[in-house]
């Protein structure tokens, strides 16, 4: 019966926001992946078009089809993490492989003596983020893990967070986070996992002390993620005369995704209370939201295009759950109850993530090839977790203001065409989302890829590697050195297309 009235309490528990500007971020940035072609060329088809996942930068790109047809694309993805913390290096490989694109395109041609010469109707999937993604960190470290419950338990009375008579242990569990917030939750966590000890056993006390005596601590963090953010695309666009393209598009993404923690702190002194320290967390997120994008592209004469586009913030709406599980040779004998089956479940909430500007210019040389800039510009502190009244939300808010800033992203793309052969090449550059430190660096890459056309199908190879290190905490307090990871993320994308 206990395990039994646990899951009926689960149902009930809706828990105090803790969302963060990572969360923001985890969902405003979307990959370069696309087809092959649009991943060989590292996305830059802004004034280019022809190309369906070119529709992400810029949805007049479907108007520029001659004919329609249909295109799926399948890529692997490798992730090479190389993570450093206090001088000790792990590397960690994860490889994963999916259909990430599929859709097609309807031309109506207007026969007529029309200025409109054609109408392109569009539908689109498009894997806009793969999160399957992994990294291990392990180093010597002077800040333990008693100082996280420490910093969430200073100042709560110790009355507050004791189970009642009679009260199962994952209960009281879940009852704190619910009606007391995630801190008291965390506090309660640290004192039932025997991390800390109030300085006396009086209700009203809302002072805490360790159980841990050390100089420094081993400690190894295992962080797996997994999931997608995905985005299907209703597009229409237009031709007016020989030289304009229009095109607007509907964009319905959805969310999913996983993240594992797994945290192990050893290495106290001999005659520490506590000698071992296991506390891992998992977090499951589902979400849908909506988004629109219009665009333009203009043949200014034979050799040169110009495009430009305009992507309408995306409304989220996205629920979350969270578990935890804590465990030490101090630890109260039922702890293992609380574990992944007790889970807090948050309110539904919305995340409305920036709009984003792209200017493109091309040159076509007739059918040997060609060479296309964007130039994307997204401004990260205009993210918005709503609802804006809510005290949480309000200084995530204020901290998204404070410490995001304007990202530049800047994309070169060529093609050199040798008979049916095609041969790709691109470059891709990304400026750090962070305005006032160095949390995530500048992302920077290069691509290639190769194509074949046999007249009515379209076999195409790309390749594509980025760059990037990223500055990530352990927990969101307490341990304040973070861990250096160096992402280094190849995507080989094999892509068919089909005329008709």
């Amino acid at each position: 019966m206990k395990h039994l009235y646990t899951s009926l309490c689960l149902l009930a528990c809706i828990t105090i926001s803790a969302q963060n500007s990572a969360d923001a971020l985890r969902y405003s940035t979307e990959n370069t992946t696309g087809t092959a072609r649009y991943n060989a060329m590292s996305g830059a088809f802004g004034a280019l078009g022809g190309d369906l996942s070119a529709l992400n930068t810029n949805p007049a790109g479907s108007a520029v089809f001659t004919n329609s047809l249909f295109t799926i694309s399948g890529s692997n993805y490798n992730r090479d993490n190389y993570a450093s913390y206090f001088n000790t290096g792990n590397g960690t490989k994860l490889n994963s492989l999916n259909i990430n694109q599929a859709g097609g395109v309807f031309v109506l041609k207007n026969n007529s003596d029309s200025d409109w010469k054609k109408i392109t109707l569009a539908i689109n999937y498009d894997l806009a983020t793969n999160f399957d993604n992994e990294f291990f960190a392990s180093g010597e470290s002077r800040q333990g893990i008693d100082n996280y419950f420490l910093d969430f338990a200073q100042g709560v009375p110790f009355g507050s967070i004791l189970k009642q008579d009679g009260e199962f242990l994952e209960d009281a569990y879940l009852d704190i986070g619910a009606n007391a917030g995630f801190g008291s939750q965390q506090a309660f966590l640290g004192y039932y996992g025997g991390i800390i000890d109030p300085v006396n056993e009086n209700d009203d006390t809302d002072q805490y002390t360790r159980n841990a005596n050390y100089t420094t601590v081993n400690q190894s963090y295992l962080k797996n993620t997994s999931g997608y953010n995905s985005k299907l695309t209703l597009n229409i666009g237009t031709q007016y005369k020989e030289n304009l393209y229009l095109g607007a598009s509907l964009n319905f993404h959805s969310i999913m995704y996983d993240e594992l923690k797994e945290f192990t702190e050893r290495g106290y002194d001999n005659g520490s209370p506590i000698q071992e320290t296991i506390f891992d967390s998992s977090l499951h997120t589902e979400g849908n939201g909506v988004s629109l994008n219009i665009g333009a592209i203009a043949k200014l004469n034979q050799f040169i295009r110009i495009g430009g586009s305009y992507q309408t913030p995306t409304w989220y709406r996205i629920n979350d759950e969270f578990s935890q599980k804590i465990d030490s040779n101090l630890a109260d004998d039922d702890i293992g109850f609380i574990n992944f089956n007790v889970v807090n479940i948050f309110d539904t909430y919305t995340l409305k993530t920036p709009s984003k500007l792209t200017g493109s210019l091309a040159f076509v040389f007739g059918k040997q090839g060609l060479l296309s800039f964007d130039y994307g510009y997204q401004d990260m502190s205009k993210a918005e977790f709503r609802p804006t009244n809510d005290p949480n939300f309000s200084i995530e808010n204020d901290n998204i203001r404070n410490t995001l800033g304007g990202v530049s992203t800047v994309r070169i793309g060529g093609e050199y065409r040798i008979a049916l052969v095609s041969l790709r090449a691109g470059y891709r550059y990304e400026q750090s989302p962070y305005d006032t430190n160095n949390f995530t660096g500048d992302l920077s890459g290069f691509s290639g890829g190769i194509g074949f056309n046999f007249g009515g199908s379209k076999l195409d190879f790309g390749l594509s590697r980025t760059d990037q290190d990223v500055s990530e905490l352990l927990f969101t307090t307490g341990l304040t050195n973070p861990t250096v990871v160096n992402r280094i993320n190849t995507t080989a994308t094999l892509s068919y297309t089909l005329n008709f």
